[in-house]
């Protein structure tokens, strides 16, 4: 396996560091969306989703399929959908530690 390097890696994560980008995300995660469906599950304000969606996008962490003038965004590819899944799998073992943490608070 190739190594990656520290500073992509990192750029990578913060993809998934926002609570907006999260739950772009979970709306995606099962099926495609546009951007008006996804403003309507997460309760958001399209242009704030728009710069998230395009983050996203430009990290290769979704895709969007452009069809008419919808543009439909889903997750980029199958290892992104099973990372999102072990997210949830690894905090239902430290999510008490997670809500504790005190260094990372928003």
């Amino acid at each position: 396996m190739q190594t990656i390097d520290l500073d992509t890696k990192v750029k990578f994560l913060r993809g998934f560091a926002d609570k907006t980008r999260i739950q772009i995300l979970e709306s995606i995660k099962e099926q495609e969306k546009t951007v008006s469906q996804i403003v309507e599950d997460i309760k958001g304000n399209q242009s704030n989703i728009s710069q998230h969606l395009a983050c996203l996008k430009g990290c290769g962490i979704i895709v969007g399929r452009q069809v008419g003038k919808y543009c439909y965004y889903s997750i980029g590819n199958q290892q992104v959908r099973d990372l999102l899944t072990m997210f949830d799998v690894v905090l239902q073992e430290v999510q008490n530690d997670v809500a504790c943490c005190e260094r990372h608070i928003d």
